[in-house]
């Protein structure tokens, strides 16, 4: 039997789900998919400047798997910006912040109300 996954804890959801480069075809262009909580490590790392360590405490995860939900994130922004593909960002073991018993503390939550995580349940559902 697999281990079960753990949640990790998420702040923020993006404002928009898609980006890539702009042409009149885009349905034409390959998709990479980016979970939620490889935004929410690159929103982190790279937008609020904090290091793997305290990415990790803010998430509720170990450091070695930020480590590796962050690089995986890099790889996939480099495979769009090199091969023009389309990053859709979708999915995920995650839970919001708002949701949870305890408030991350740093800030007002800015997820959406009735946001899906990451097996398609609306906060209303969990």
């Amino acid at each position: 039997m697999p281990r079960p996954r753990k949640w990790k804890r998420v702040c923020n959801l993006p404002n928009m789900t898609e980006y890539g480069p702009y042409i009149a075809n885009k349905g034409q262009l390959d998709t990479i998919i980016m979970s939620v909580e490889e935004y929410e490590a690159i929103r982190l790392i790279d937008l609020e400047n904090l290091d793997q360590e305290e990415c990790a405490a803010r998430m509720q995860i170990a450091r070695t798997t930020a480590q590796k939900i962050y690089n995986d994130a890099r790889k996939k922004i480099a495979e769009s910006f090199v091969n023009n593909k389309v990053i859709r960002i979708e999915g995920g073991d995650y839970k919001l912040c708002e949701d949870s018993d305890t408030p991350c503390g740093y800030g007002p939550c800015r997820g959406r109300r009735h946001a899906q995580n990451g097996h398609g349940q609306t906060k209303e559902n969990l």
